[in-house]
């Protein structure tokens, strides 16, 4: 495992931790969750230059997108959990309340 690929595989799981542990906010939750999504998005960019076939070289950019709109979904949900409930607070929320 080259040190590019262990720093790469690290930062994914310090935010799968990150994202184990620290469940008290919704706020540090998608943090975690785009901290994994942009370390994935730039193992996968080393990956298509180290293989250097053009067949995968979308693939990065089609992870990016995704990654902007699950950023913005988690952020909207956010802002609608704030408004409604008065705070981000995991553990106020009731999924199956209305």
């Amino acid at each position: 495992m080259t040190p590019s690929q262990f720093a790469f595989s690290a930062a994914f799981f310090l935010g799968l931790a990150g994202l184990a542990f620290h469940r008290t906010h919704l706020l540090s939750a998608l943090l975690c969750l785009e901290g994994m999504m942009l370390s994935l998005y730039m193992a996968i960019s080393l990956w298509t230059l180290q293989l250097g076939v053009l067949t995968f070289s979308s693939f990065p950019m089609i992870l990016l997108a995704f990654s902007a709109c699950e950023a913005s979904a988690g952020l909207s949900l956010l802002v609608a959990t704030a408004r409604t409930h008065g705070t981000d607070n995991l553990q106020n929320l009731n999924l199956l309340q209305c």
